[in-house]
């Protein structure tokens, strides 16, 4: 047990405070919100202070809290500085933010640099504040990737291999997290680290945001997809992959494992469009309800973006089971219809 500052406690939330990295994002907010909701104070970090008005107003919207509890301070994970301020007085740290598909650095090289960079530079203010333990926002893209088709499910003992040609995105997550367990293991000076792993990810909005996880619904609703790509997904929802961090963060049983979050097998997109048109009816009356053979959507891929971007996907079923969070943690997440209908109509209501 690591020697915390004075201030912090380590019975529950009461006097308990938990930085969150990145809570201006998708993750992120729900993690500020699911924190603020179990009686923490939480400071959060965003890129530029001129994002704090609306997240806050964001947050008040999705629920009731004391705002005196939320503090918002600027950090950047591609700079030192603000970092040892960020962590002071913290127990907890869920380290959320990183390089995502939106904010694509230049290069490949840039990209991967900028996840690993930021996991280290968060970890070295966590070990020296010190915290007791980092929750580290990981992805299935660190699990799931550069292998060849499989019949079961993909687990927490799998990891993606970053040898084979898969996506910069994935190979940044994969590279971040193992350069994250190689520091605890040699300089954490006793800090704790658990990882998160979530699916694609699934969920309401809390804001007029454009999430890259829900761009799938976002095309499938507004008919920009006329056939779904021939592939499939474990999915889960965002409110659950927030409570998968909570637990992470305070049960024993978490320090020193990867969690995978994931609400059940393996959907096909068009398994997925179908639900959204069982649901919301004609309000979804755009959705497709045929899947692009697969040589057709392999040749269409060389020439149509956002095939291009799926290449590595086509003709898999990403399967993943959250099977030990279920045993270990008593995690229990959503049905994933409800998740499904409740995206959609998150999105229809923020247009």
């Amino acid at each position: 047990m690591r020697d915390i500052k004075p201030g912090t406690t380590g019975d529950g939330a009461g006097g308990s405070r938990v930085l969150v990295t990145g809570g201006s994002g998708f993750i992120g907010g729900w993690c500020v919100l699911a924190l603020l909701q179990a009686g923490y104070d939480v400071r959060t970090t965003v890129r530029a202070l001129s994002k704090e008005p609306a997240l806050r107003a964001q947050l008040h919207a999705a629920a009731d809290f004391d705002d005196a509890r939320l503090t918002v301070v600027r950090a950047d994970l591609q700079n030192d500085d603000g970092w040892a301020d960020a962590v002071a007085g913290c127990e907890y740290v869920l380290h959320v933010a990183s390089p995502t598909l939106r904010n694509t650095p230049e290069s490949e090289e840039s990209m991967i640099a900028a996840a690993r960079d930021g996991v280290l530079r968060v970890l070295r203010a966590a070990r020296d504040a010190p915290v007791r333990r980092v929750v580290l926002t990981s992805a299935f893209g660190a699990i799931g990737y550069g292998h060849p088709k499989r019949s079961v499910p993909f687990t927490e003992e799998d990891w993606t291999n970053v040898d084979a040609d898969i996506a910069p995105y994935q190979r940044s997550k994969t590279l971040a997290e193992r350069a994250a367990w190689q520091f605890v293991r040699d300089e954490g000076d006793g800090l704790e680290l658990a990882a998160v792993h979530p699916v694609a990810v699934l969920g309401p909005v809390l804001g007029p945001d454009d999430p890259p996880s829900l761009r799938t619904i976002r095309s499938l609703l507004g008919g920009s997809m006329p056939v779904c790509p021939p592939f499939g997904s474990s999915w889960v929802d965002v409110r659950d992959v927030a409570d998968l961090h909570l637990l992470a963060m305070t049960d024993p049983a978490a320090a020193g494992e990867r969690w995978l979050a994931s609400a059940g097998p393996s959907l096909r997109v068009v398994e997925l469009s179908r639900i959204l048109r069982e649901r919301l009816g004609e309000r979804a009356a755009k959705a497709p309800t045929r899947e692009l053979p697969l040589p057709v959507a392999r040749m269409l891929s060389r020439f149509n973006p956002q095939l291009r971007a799926l290449r590595p996907q086509l003709g898999h079923d990403f399967d993943a089971t959250a099977a030990k969070a279920e045993r270990l943690l008593g995690w229990k997440p959503r049905p994933i219809g409800d998740s499904i209908a409740d995206t959609a109509e998150s999105l229809l209501t923020h247009g």
